[in-house]
């Protein structure tokens, strides 16, 4: 069992930044270290989509509209993920999600992002 709360949500103006977080609780059997990590964002009446991705070994994948503005990091003496999102766009405007796979995946509740112009 693997739980996950995003923080780090809110209102920000385009062209600022925000930091997300997603700490996890882990139950005894499942390694934090070993798990893929990811963001997803959800907009209004859309899917939910890929931000970008961190593998246990620190491989970092990202959508075409974030490069060069996000960065994925992760901490696994913390059990923490992270999102640090830079030159914010309206269309940043989202709910996003903290993905892990750790033998099945796992999602926090989201945390929403407004970006305003």
């Amino acid at each position: 069992q693997v739980q996950l709360v995003e923080s780090g949500g809110g209102s920000e103006q385009a062209g600022g930044s925000l930091k997300l977080s997603c700490a996890a609780s882990v139950a005894s059997g499942y390694i934090f270290s070993a798990c893929g990590l990811g963001w997803y964002r959800q907009r209004p009446e859309e899917e939910r989509h890929l931000v970008s991705t961190i593998s246990s070994v620190g491989t970092t994948i990202y959508v075409d509209s974030v490069k060069g503005r996000f960065t994925i990091s992760r901490d696994n003496s913390k059990n923490t993920l992270y999102l640090q999102m830079n030159s914010l766009k309206t269309e940043d405007t989202a709910v996003y999600y903290c993905a892990a796979s750790c033998g099945k995946w796992y999602w926090g509740r989201g945390t929403q992002v407004t970006v305003s112009s």
